[in-house]
């Protein structure tokens, strides 16, 4: 089974779209996605729970990963599938 992913994201972000792509080729079908460009209290309550302004800020269960950049840290250093399909 495949954890979980929340990505916060906003309409027009390239690395939200490449999180998005990177995350379908690894098996996750739905990401359920929290767009904070429509609402400033929706920004403003993931900037409390990340620490970080900028999107994609990516979920995988409870796991904070951070952005696609650390996301795809992740996979390269090959701890992303451990995540993303827990045991």
């Amino acid at each position: 089974m495949v954890a979980h992913v929340t990505m916060y994201s906003t309409a027009v972000c390239p690395y939200c779209v490449m999180a998005e792509r990177l995350l379908k080729a690894k098996g996750v079908a739905e990401i359920e996605k929290v767009r904070v460009d429509l609402d400033p209290a929706v920004r403003e309550a993931m900037m409390q729970k990340t620490g970080r302004r900028t999107v994609p800020q990516i979920y995988i269960g409870e796991t904070h990963v951070g952005g696609f950049d650390d996301l795809s840290a992740l996979d390269r250093a090959g701890k992303l599938d451990a995540l993303l399909n827990p045991t």
